[in-house]
């Protein structure tokens, strides 16, 4: 008998083990999810000593040329090359195009007296300057540090009310459930792009703003599949196990059924990041975003517009390289998450 029970002491422990302390273990076995969760806390490390003012304090400062391509061999001014600065970019002969160019070495000369950048003490910026001077690195940090938190606190209330109010209306039904369905109803038969207008045009520019107004109109869709997944739970045995023992409704509503539904929250926290920092991208190209006197991933993207014409492709690569890595791992991160999480394959152990 007693090797008996020895035998399956490995088996009774590992049945003990708590729902959080399982996921736990199946989320260190993916290396994908963890490399991709290593990435996510360094980018959100980034933000927090953005916030601090210990990383891209500065970031407004004129440290280079205007337009400096991106270097590690130090600056090289336009006095230094020969160079005269023309739409086209250095070193371009616009004679027999532009009426106008024989001209622009005398205006570069006149305005050579009123630079504000000391072209001989200008920095060497590894990813170049904007049309100020400005160091891109410096921006496109700072830009991730607006743009990152708005998009996951957006997110994350948007998660949060999406799923509040649908495990109460999937669970309660009857007079609470027509309720938060006639509040549904009227989201979302409002296109989403005139709601969110609508609150724009309320809420003054700013983070906040935009991330009250990312929140109360994308927490639609999480709380139809909640609510969906909560009707469908609420009537399964171990539920009613639970309430035959005396369990209370949010002990049964958020103790028992939403860890069975965590994994639906979290792949539409992860798809709604993603899609709030476009919506923030595109606030701030409209000028509803974030204010004049911050700076974002957006509002690079509409500065990288207009220098991408003249062949200045360095902001461009840099905030699009920034949103392209962090984009990717937080999404993989979250896809590992879920399956961590997933009560079928908790099963299949």
């Amino acid at each position: 008998m007693s090797a008996v029970l020895t035998a399956n002491a490995p088996k009774l422990a590992q049945g003990s083990e708590g729902v959080w302390a399982a996921s736990w273990r199946r989320l260190k076995s993916d290396k994908v999810g963890m490399v991709c969760m290593t990435i996510v806390a360094l980018f959100l490390a980034l933000v927090a000593l953005s916030s601090a003012g210990l990383v891209a304090a500065n970031w407004q400062n004129e440290r280079g040329v205007p337009n400096a391509p991106p270097t590690f061999l130090g600056p090289a001014p336009p006095e230094a090359t020969g160079a005269v600065i023309s739409p086209k970019g250095p070193n371009v002969d616009l004679s027999d195009i532009d009426p106008l160019a024989p001209r622009y070495a005398e205006w570069a000369e006149r305005a050579s007296q009123f630079k504000t950048t000391d072209t001989v003490k200008a920095e060497t910026l590894a990813f170049g300057g904007d049309r100020l001077g400005r160091d891109v690195l410096a921006k496109a940090t700072k830009g991730a540090q607006v743009s990152i938190i708005v998009g996951v606190l957006a997110a994350l209330a948007a998660t949060l009310i999406g799923t509040v109010l649908g495990a109460l209306s999937g669970f309660f039904g009857g007079k609470v459930g027509d309720f938060l369905e006639w509040v549904y109803n009227v989201f979302t038969a409002i296109p989403s792009i005139l709601l969110i207008f609508a609150f724009a045009t309320i809420f003054h520019r700013g983070v906040t703003s935009v991330v009250l107004i990312l929140a109360l109109t994308g927490w639609t869709g999480i709380y139809r599949l909640i609510r969906a997944e909560f009707i469908k739970h609420s009537v399964r045995e171990y539920v009613r196990s639970a309430e035959a023992i005396g369990a209370s409704k949010m002990s049964r509503m958020f103790k028992h059924i939403l860890p069975n539904v965590s994994h639906v929250a979290l792949v539409q926290l992860s798809l709604h990041v993603v899609g709030f920092i476009k919506s923030e991208v595109i606030l701030s190209y409209l000028g509803l975003g974030v204010g004049v006197d911050q700076v974002s991933w957006g509002t690079m993207l509409a500065e990288a517009q207009s220098e991408l014409i003249l062949g200045y492709w360095w902001q461009l690569a840099a905030v699009t390289g920034f949103m392209a890595v962090f984009v990717t791992a937080f999404a993989l991160f979250t896809d590992a998450l879920r399956d961590a999480l997933d009560p079928k394959l908790r099963g299949l152990e």
